[in-house]
């Protein structure tokens, strides 16, 4: 993982949220830079939502754990975790609300517009981000391993994006994903291969997180049309690598793979459609309490 979160402390900067900093000072970065040649926009716009929208509320739930986690280090891990995927939710969400600006009857918005004054149904999470995992630490290993794996195959895909900020995002977010799945697939190895008891919590947390799998893989329109203009990844592209790395875990782990139905859709849609579980509406309520308490407020 890059750094530690604490280096930002002593950094040179004019942002005082020092624990929120992006890292993305490279210009090709540039939030503002152009929409690439025969792109929609509005797609754009839409997919920076998504992947913005998995990481923000994912970074919400793995803070969760702060002053829960069963060690101080496992404690640190996990925050600095989120202060990752967090970093990666305000760029991308930033570059949706500045693309919407070129849309036409939408005006641009800032990330905190997006973040905070969005309500349940104009999210575009998956539904592997939604539910707290109730501090059940296997829930937790289980999860981050599926999310990382996954994300981190779109991410080094994304690479070649023709958009350059999705293509910068990814170029950090590699780096940080691949630490992120490998500390999960440790915890995940040591309680499957351990004892009795840690056997049966983590065989518990897979089953729990086993029927959001097949939702990561599903293709949407907006993704289809921006495969094909050389902006996007095919979702569905990814589903050999991360169930390979997935069943090498679970067999080195002595665990067994899973059999149960995945989540359904409501007419074809799920969460990349706005379809979501109440359990999304009580994250937003916390996530997003404090800015609508205080409409304007500044620190």
């Amino acid at each position: 993982m890059s750094g530690s979160v604490y280096d930002a402390l002593t950094e040179e900067g004019d942002d005082p949220r020092w624990a929120f900093g992006s890292g993305f000072s490279d210009a090709g970065a540039d939030l503002i830079a152009p929409v690439p040649d025969g792109v929609d926009p509005a797609d754009l716009a839409e997919y920076c939502l998504m992947l913005g929208d998995d990481a923000l509320v994912y970074s919400h739930r793995l803070t969760e754990w702060v002053s829960n986690a069963p060690e101080l280090e496992e404690e640190v891990a996990l925050a600095n975790t989120a202060l990752d995927l967090l970093g990666q939710a305000r760029v991308l969400l930033s570059r949706a609300g500045h693309v919407e600006g070129f849309v036409a009857g939408r005006t641009a918005r800032t990330e905190d517009d997006l973040a905070h004054w969005r309500d349940v149904a104009q999210f575009r999470c998956v539904g592997l981000t939604e539910p707290s995992d109730d501090l059940d630490f296997a829930r937790c290993v289980a999860r981050l391993l599926v999310f990382s794996a996954w994300r981190l195959a779109l991410l080094h895909r994304l690479q070649g994006s023709a958009d350059p900020v999705l293509a910068a995002v990814a170029a950090k977010g590699v780096k940080e994903l691949t630490y992120h799945r490998d500390h999960a697939a440790r915890w995940v190895l040591r309680l499957g291969d351990g004892t009795a008891e840690s056997h049966a919590r983590m065989q518990a947390g897979l089953v729990w997180v086993w029927p959001h799998l097949d939702e990561l893989f599903r293709t949407c329109d907006v993704e289809r049309r921006l495969v094909a203009a050389g902006v996007a990844v095919d979702p569905a592209r990814t589903r050999d690598e991360v169930h390979a790395v997935l069943d090498q875990v679970i067999t080195r782990a002595t665990l067994t793979r899973p059999e149960v139905p995945p989540t359904g859709t409501v007419g074809g849609r799920g969460g990349r459609q706005g379809v979501h579980t109440e359990k999304l509406e009580h994250a937003l309520v916390v996530l997003q309490s404090l800015a609508r308490r205080h409409p304007g407020a500044t620190w």
